[in-house]
């Protein structure tokens, strides 16, 4: 062992290493997938025709922009899931009618409700129905 003082190609970290083991794939474009692909045009840019410093800006704005969308996005999804949670809690008391997966009709009256799946559970009896598949709400 020497004590040189470079490191190995595959410890070195940072914004200008390829260590192409340690990247996954992904399957959306997000601020990290843009700003490296920012980064590699930048690097192996022509030195002597180099970016255009409008479309440096173009781009930075365009990474700030989808920034913005994908936090409205979060938003929205999470309001959804505020607002399913809500109807839910107002079926409480109501009767509720559904169809079972054979098409079958039952209706009855929502004792309680369940967010621990995606959707949330209203149980009625010995029944647990997914919200999305209750075809209607009336007083009992």
């Amino acid at each position: 062992m020497s004590n040189d003082p470079i490191a190995p190609a595959a410890v070195v970290t940072g914004l200008y290493s390829s260590n192409a083991a340690s990247r996954t794939p992904k399957q959306s474009m997000d601020s990290e997938v843009f700003m490296h692909l920012l980064v590699t045009q930048l690097r192996n840019q022509d030195p002597s025709s180099p970016m255009d410093t409008n479309q440096m800006i173009s781009q930075t704005t365009q990474l700030a922009t989808m920034e913005k969308l994908t936090n409205m996005e979060k938003t929205s999804v999470e309001n959804f899931s505020l607002q399913m949670r809500a109807v839910a809690a107002a079926t409480l008391g109501q009767t509720i009618s559904w169809k079972d997966a054979d098409g079958t009709e039952h209706s009855g009256v929502a004792e309680s409700v369940s967010f621990a799946k995606g959707v949330p559970q209203v149980k009625v009896g010995e029944h647990e129905v997914a919200l999305d598949i209750i075809s209607g709400i009336g007083t009992k």
